[in-house]
C-alpha cells in the first residue's frame, strides 16, 4: 500500500512539472515526468523531515535538491541542449541550471510542498 501511495505521488509530482514546463515553454520532455516526480517525492520528504526547522531553510534546500536534480538529468538526457537550454540565461552552469530558475524554485517548491501535504492526507491505501 505504501509502494502505491508513493507512486500515485510520483505520478502527481511528475504530471505537475510537465504542466509548469507546458505553461512556461509551451512543450516538455519525457523526461521531466521522472523529474518532476522524484522532485516532488524529495520535497514531500524534506518538509516532514525538517518540521521543526524554519520554512525559509526547507524552502532553500528543495531549491538546491531540485537544482542538482535538474543538472544531474541535463548531463545525462539534454547533453545537445535539445530539451532545455539555459547558455543565454545569466549565471548558468553549463548552460543546464542557472540562477534565476534555482531562485523560481524556491516559490514552486512551497506550492509543491503544500500540495504533497494534502495529496499525502488524501490518499486512503
Amino acid at each position: 500500500m505504501r509502494f502505491l501511495k508513493h507512486c500515485i505521488l510520483f505520478y502527481i509530482g511528475g504530471a505537475a512539472y510537465m504542466a509548469l514546463e507546458f505553461l512556461w515553454r509551451g512543450r516538455s520532455h519525457g523526461s521531466m515526468f521522472l523529474l518532476g516526480g522524484l522532485c516532488f517525492l524529495i520535497i514531500g520528504k524534506i518538509s516532514a523531515l525538517l518540521k521543526r526547522v524554519p520554512l525559509a531553510f526547507q524552502l532553500v534546500a528543495s531549491s538546491a535538491v531540485i537544482t542538482a536534480l535538474e543538472l544531474a538529468t541535463g548531463l545525462l538526457v539534454n547533453r545537445d541542449y535539445s530539451v532545455w537550454d539555459y547558455r543565454a540565461v545569466s549565471y548558468n552552469f553549463l548552460g543546464q541550471i542557472c540562477l534565476p530558475f534555482s531562485l523560481l524554485w524556491i516559490p514552486v517548491s512551497l506550492f509543491g510542498m503544500q500540495l504533497y501535504d494534502r495529496a499525502t492526507r488524501s490518499i486512503r491505501l
